[in-house]
């Protein structure tokens, strides 16, 4: 929609970010309410069941920040939201988290669109093969930067204590 109309791109972007906050308010309520009945379900289907306890103990180590990184990255956002709400999250806290991690991808998006229109759809139609390729190479490189630095001081290589949680730790 942005290619098609960029002097609307800030507007689609608030939209797409408002709507994603929304569906990840419906996420926190799937796992903070109906976990049990509709999370496991949902969970098994997308085939996150197994990274659920992992994703359970990082929420609740790092907070808004594990939601932040979360809402702005590949990362299944689906999978922290329903999570948030299975640890009962501070949902004010969840909420601005998720708005400030998704408006990061969605109006930087809508801003470039905004500022250069039509030159970056050219841009984009020469040389998608090539930003994707960066793109996926900078979000691994900052996956592996950022777990690099979360380790601290330490230089062990002992993994995190989230690496292996189980669903019975993180429901305690």
């Amino acid at each position: 929609m942005c290619l098609a109309e960029p002097k609307k791109a800030i507007r689609f972007a608030l939209v797409a970010t408002l709507s994603s906050v929304l569906g990840g308010l419906f996420g926190y309520g799937i796992g903070f309410l109906l976990y049990e009945s509709v999370g496991v379900w949902l969970l098994g289907i997308l085939g996150l069941s197994e990274s659920f306890p992992v994703a359970a103990c990082y929420i609740r180590e790092q907070g808004a920040l594990a939601v932040f990184f979360a809402a702005g990255t590949p990362v299944p956002f689906k999978l922290m939201t329903i999570t948030a709400g299975f640890i009962e999250m501070n949902l004010l806290t969840f909420t601005l988290a998720a708005l400030a991690g998704r408006a990061l991808i969605f109006m930087v998006v809508g801003i470039l669109f905004q500022i250069f229109g039509a030159p970056i759809k050219r841009i984009i139609d020469q040389y998608l093969g090539l930003l994707t390729s960066l793109f996926v190479v900078l979000v691994v490189g900052g996956f592996i930067a950022f777990t690099q630095f979360a380790k601290g001081d330490d230089n062990s290589d002992a993994p995190h204590i989230c690496d292996a949680a189980t669903l019975e730790q993180v429901s305690e």
